[in-house]
């Protein structure tokens, strides 16, 4: 990843630059200054999932043609490198997680006031979670020279190795786990992405933590404060246009990547595997069934409720109620984090739509495959 234009200082850690999550955060983050630069948790563990997605295609490319596994090396050592920054970058040795907190942050290198961390709770902690990827041992056996590669630099990096997650350790199903997140820093993030008081609403996981409503995050930068607030509506901020707001909606892709990444999980973990959902309920689920709860609150934002609403309609009575109406349901941009209101572009089928995967049955003991006329229409196989 070195030379890359947003990892300036070549360390694997990407310091800016605008990433869609548009006022996410205290600051502009595609404005970086000769006064201050970012190291970003959320585009350094996109580029460890992007490594991650990239090595899995050069395996399977590999099982057909040898020449690949080069190459499949190559960006397993980019996600380990990658790894091994977002540990260790910042001012102490815990990288951009936060001992004190159990989350990750972004952090602002400020040149007259050193590193801090920007302590705001939103979907930037939640993304380390989707860089997870999941290998059968069978594969590696298959591929012996790729094995033989990844065991030498393994051994030889042992610092790197020791901050993946379980990599080592086949599970009782011979898998093998590859993740930013061990078992310890998952249940910390999920506490919070799984708290109602949090991250988790009605119809999904918000992009900022409801915990700032009550405590807004403030900074003071050369005598100027900034802060962030729970907002679950529309944007009442002025940042990008005030177009587009990622502080408290809820997002489709965002949420989408959040079920597979526990499916993922749930693939290695497996049953024996529990997580307390809600927090604080005193409930305990496999991974696998928080997702299907979260795609269950996905999509009451279009089903009807008990009185024969749907929450993305909102207060519209003639969309909710009118016959010529309430059958066409659009598919927004974003939806409110407390009431599912959909919110900003009607038109954003290209992500929205994704609900549509959400719904598709699944079968958790079984491959389920659906026929018509003798022809497969649905196979979760695929």
């Amino acid at each position: 990843m070195v030379g890359n234009r947003k990892d300036v200082d070549g360390n694997n850690v990407f310091d800016g630059g605008f990433l869609g999550l548009d006022n996410i955060g205290v600051f502009d983050r595609s404005m970086a200054s000769k006064h201050f630069f970012f190291d970003q948790a959320d585009a350094t563990a996109w580029m460890a999932m992007f490594s991650l997605n990239m090595m899995r295609i050069a395996l399977e490319l590999a099982r057909h043609d040898f020449v690949y596994e080069d190459m499949a090396t190559k960006f397993f050592e980019h996600f380990l490198y990658i790894a091994g920054s977002m540990a260790s970058i910042c001012t102490d040795e815990n990288g951009l997680w936060d001992e004190e907190d159990e989350f990750f942050y972004d952090a602002v290198r400020l040149h007259h006031d050193g590193n801090k961390k920007l302590k705001v709770r939103s979907m930037v902690s939640l993304i380390p979670l989707f860089a997870v990827e999941v290998l059968d041992h069978e594969l590696l056996r298959e591929l012996p020279e790729f094995s033989k590669r990844l065991q030498w630099f393994l051994n030889n990096r042992p610092h790197l190795a020791s901050l993946v997650s379980r990599w080592q350790e086949k599970n009782v199903v011979q898998k093998h786990l590859l993740s930013l997140l061990r078992g310890h820093r998952m249940k910390k993030i999920l506490k919070r992405m799984l708290d109602e008081t949090e991250f988790l609403s009605e119809y999904g996981i918000r992009s900022l933590s409801k915990y700032h409503h009550q405590h807004p995050y403030e900074l003071q930068v050369d005598g100027n404060k900034l802060s962030v607030e729970y907002d679950p509506g529309e944007a009442t901020t002025g940042m990008f246009g005030g177009n587009s707001n990622w502080r408290g909606p809820i997002w489709m892709p965002m949420n989408f990547l959040i079920v597979e990444s526990l499916q993922r999980f749930h693939y290695y973990y497996t049953d024996d595997f529990k997580v307390e959902y809600p927090t604080n309920s005193g409930e305990y689920f496999t991974l696998n069934e928080i997702a299907d709860e979260i795609s269950k609150r996905l999509a009451k934002l279009f089903l009807r409720d008990e009185n024969g609403k749907r929450a993305v309609f909102g207060d519209n009575e003639k969309l909710q109620f009118d016959p010529h109406f309430n059958n066409y349901i659009l598919f927004h941009e974003y939806f409110h984090g407390d009431n599912g209101k959909g919110l900003g572009a009607s038109h954003q089928t290209g992500w929205t739509g994704l609900i549509a995967k959400l719904l598709q049955p699944r079968n958790k003991q079984s491959d389920t495959i659906l026929k018509y006329d003798g022809n497969v229409i649905y196979s979760n196989k695929f």
